[in-house]
């Protein structure tokens, strides 16, 4: 049982990042539970959170968890999506600088509260994952690109396409009519997932061109899209694909084949 608590409480750290936002979310619950007279208000943003927080750190918990879920190890940090954070901390403090009553005590407890929060957190543009957008979708320019080239028209069906898996997270938020053979399930090492086209384009040091084509001909990709630098043991173009369109270092193939039977 000390184990599981332990796992639990790193868990809980690791959530919060900074010790200062899970004191402040505690705090601000505890005075919600002590000081509002609104049932309602108390119950939701005062007992609740306490309930889940603590619950949260209990090993039986995390058992029931693991039991429901195949996953559940990897995703039990997810409970903690249960507290409205926000909210409860913003409205504990709003709540305590209404209770102060005069406007001098309210302008400090603002400052006081201001301070807090700046402290517990961090700069999140400083971020060394931080990075200019490129463009209005803040996704890659060149993922937006290659959809463009392979897109359907209005009133056409939808593509089938299979991309690089370092592309594959932002296909689908630009473009639902461009399908994948693969989503980002197939990234997450932990749901050890299969597919037989991720198997013969990612995995292997260089690809074998025939295999490839089985398994994006077996799913109906329309189009396959590999960076030049990605090593195949044939030429795209000597097995009948098209090259429609060339984004960055990704050359875009189209398969007349598959076309064809669309």
């Amino acid at each position: 049982m000390y184990g599981i608590f332990m796992e639990c409480w790193v868990s809980f750290k690791l959530y919060f990042g900074n010790p200062l936002q899970a004191l402040l979310l505690v705090a601000a619950a505890i005075y919600i539970t002590v000081f509002e007279k609104n049932m309602k208000k108390k119950l939701l943003l005062g007992i609740l959170p306490l309930l889940v927080l603590a619950g949260f750190l209990l090993p039986v918990t995390k058992m029931l968890y693991v039991a429901a879920f195949d996953d559940g190890s990897d995703t039990y940090y997810r409970l903690l999506w249960l507290i409205p954070s926000y909210v409860v901390v913003g409205y504990a403090l709003c709540k305590f600088a209404f209770d102060l009553g005069s406007r001098a005590k309210q302008r400090i407890a603002l400052v006081c509260s201001l301070a807090v929060i700046v402290l517990s957190g961090s700069l999140v543009y400083i971020n060394r994952y931080m990075s200019v957008a490129e463009n209005f979708y803040h996704i890659p320019q060149n993922v937006i690109d290659i959809c463009d080239v392979i897109a359907p028209q209005e009133g056409e069906p939808r593509v089938r396409a299979a991309f690089p898996s370092e592309l594959v997270h932002f296909v689908r938020q630009y473009d639902t009519n461009i399908l994948m053979p693969y989503g980002r399930e197939m990234l997450a090492t932990q749901w050890d997932y299969y597919n037989e086209v991720y198997e013969v384009m990612e995995k292997p040091e260089t690809i074998d061109a025939d295999l490839l084509l089985e398994a994006t001909r077996k799913t109906g990709c329309s189009y396959i899209i590999l960076a030049n630098d990605r090593k195949i043991d044939k030429e795209l173009s000597m097995c009948g694909l098209k090259v429609v369109g060339v984004v960055d270092k990704y050359n875009i193939y189209a398969d007349p084949e598959v076309m064809g039977h669309g």
